[in-house]
């Protein structure tokens, strides 16, 4: 198991954290998603085998835009 935690634009609400939580979680091997739209941060428990990028696919296959440091 890794924790990953992603930045993310564009959450201005609870159901923009709702919205980014239900995709993650469609993701085989996602454990659990806590979004934030206050910190804008999306920190995801997965197995090993999942990659930060699937992750952050999906966010932006949502509507989301991930920050890069």
């Amino acid at each position: 198991m890794k924790e990953l935690i992603i930045k993310v634009e564009g959450m201005v609400c609870n159901g923009c954290e709702n919205r980014v939580q239900n995709a993650l979680k469609t993701i085989e091997g996602v454990e659990s998603v806590v979004a934030s739209h206050i910190n804008k941060t999306v920190k995801v428990t997965v197995k090993n085998e999942v990659t930060e990028n699937v992750i952050k696919e999906k966010i932006e296959d949502i509507g989301f835009k991930v920050k890069e440091d």
